[in-house]
């Protein structure tokens, strides 16, 4: 039975957007500036070349979604064009870990920035409370009404690129002198950083995160391959825009010193510098809209997930959900599992910020820098199959997948180069997921053996 065509151009636009500017756009500025010791270039070459990753990888991507129909997003391209088991163990990496913990830590931070928005206490389970509640607000929107979470989704997305493109607007008509840091901050100066510029593009590939999320909806976009491909293409190049946008505004506004020394404060004080006294509750508000278009463009993807999965057979019990697909219950069935893996990882996240088990990071980070192991492994497959003569376009074919190994690459090693430890245990973590969707996929296709 095929998937409804229910989405749209500007739906699947909107995801990308949506999903990749969250909350970390606002409080990542200062993380770049301090790694590119408050170089206003590095940090615009940092955005570009996190913005490169995207286009050029997302340009190559579009090659396999124009040879394969089915679903799953990157799940059935590993599918097509390397193996089942390798695809099952990507689909529970993408289904069990990566999805549900991005969601989890979104939910949180907006759980936390609800709390400073009603004055209510900074606390943990007060924090945590409301993401809960949030999280599965937006898993709820998702099942009864997919339409209406698309249109969430293109509503938030405009809303929350508001703020971003215009304080970079006010920022050429900007000609007060930059804020004095308080007697109280110690002043932070730019330095000569040498190549530790490079570890900043460790919180850029969080602020970029989540483009691929967008393909596991892509066999439910009306005009199919053609209408991704667009949006690949004009998604992650309105990103930039608006990711620079932002940056050079609040440095020509702030200035870097200022920054570098505030830290995350400076987005606050912009909002009162623009808006008087109640500039930090827009801010707030801005922010919060922001992360609900994450929330929601994760959960959209998400709950598809388990499904996909289930129909190629790499899930337990596979039969019963396909079975429930042609009752109508399988977007609820599927739904069900991606909420309980929700749920399961809340758990994990408040433990580990509750005894500090992940010193300053948070489960969101665990599967972020090891995906682009697996991007790669898909741009070799491409620069394959236009030696091969079966992709005929060169950029696409060759020079973009060739550029986009060059920027994953890059952010593997900004990445172990911030945090080599925490890097290498999350990398086993990941590869334990994988592993169990490997076994997982081998033994349902030995039963069925078995069975025939």
């Amino acid at each position: 039975m095929d998937e409804k065509k229910q989405y749209g151009l500007w739906t699947a636009i909107a995801m990308i957007i949506g999903i990749c500017v969250g909350s970390g756009i606002f409080f990542k500025v200062g993380n770049i500036l301090a790694f590119t010791g408050g170089n206003v270039f590095l940090g615009v070459l940092v955005f570009i070349i996190g913005a490169l990753c995207i286009i050029f990888g997302s340009l190559s991507l579009t090659n396999l979604a124009e040879r394969t129909t089915k679903n799953g997003g990157m799940v059935a391209y590993f599918e097509e064009f390397f193996s089942e088991p390798v695809a099952s163990a990507f689909g529970w990496y993408q289904t069990f870990l990566y999805f549900p913990t991005i969601g989890v830590v979104v939910s949180w931070a907006a759980g936390t920035y609800t709390t400073l928005l009603l004055n209510l206490p900074q606390t943990l389970p007060y924090q945590m409370g409301i993401g809960f509640c949030y999280m599965i607000f937006f898993y709820l929107l998702n099942i009864v009404s997919s339409q209406f979470a698309g249109w969430f989704q293109i509503i938030s997305t405009i809303t929350k690129l508001i703020p971003l493109i215009g304080i970079g607007l006010i920022a050429i008509f900007w000609t007060k002198d930059t804020p004095i840091v308080p007697a109280t901050v110690t002043l932070v100066e730019p330095t000569d950083v040498g190549l530790g510029w490079l570890a900043a593009l460790a919180p850029m590939a969080f602020s970029y995160d989540g483009w691929p999320i967008a393909l596991s909806i892509s066999h439910e976009v009306k005009g199919g391959s053609q209408t991704m491909k667009k949006a690949l293409c004009f998604g992650p190049i309105i990103v930039l825009v608006v990711y620079l946008s932002y940056f050079l505004g609040l440095t020509h506004i702030l200035g870097p010193e200022y920054i570098l020394s505030m830290g995350e404060g400076a987005v606050m004080e912009i909002g009162e510098m623009l808006f008087g006294h109640i500039g930090q509750k827009v801010i707030l508000l801005f922010i919060l809209v922001a992360l609900f278009g994450v929330i929601n463009g994760v959960t959209l993807g998400h709950i598809r997930m388990p499904y996909a999965l289930a129909t190629k057979n790499m899930l337990p019990n596979s039969q019963k959900i396909i079975d429930n697909y042609h009752h109508k219950k399988s977007v609820s069935t599927s739904a069900i599992i991606a909420l309980l893996t929700g749920c399961g990882w809340f758990i994990i996240h408040y433990i580990t910020q509750a005894f500090q088990l992940m010193g300053l990071g948070d489960i969101g980070e665990i599967a972020i820098v090891f995906g682009y192991m697996w991007y790669m492994a898909l741009y070799f497959k491409v620069i394959q199959l236009y030696l091969d003569k079966d992709i005929k376009e060169t950029f696409t074919g060759l020079i973009s997948p060739i550029l986009a190994i060059v920027g994953g690459l890059i952010i593997l090693f900004g990445g172990f180069y911030e945090n080599p430890i925490f890097e290498f245990v999350s990398f086993g973590i990941c590869f334990l997921f994988c592993l169990m969707g490997y076994i997982t996929f081998r033994k349902n296709q030995s039963n069925n053996m078995i069975k025939q």
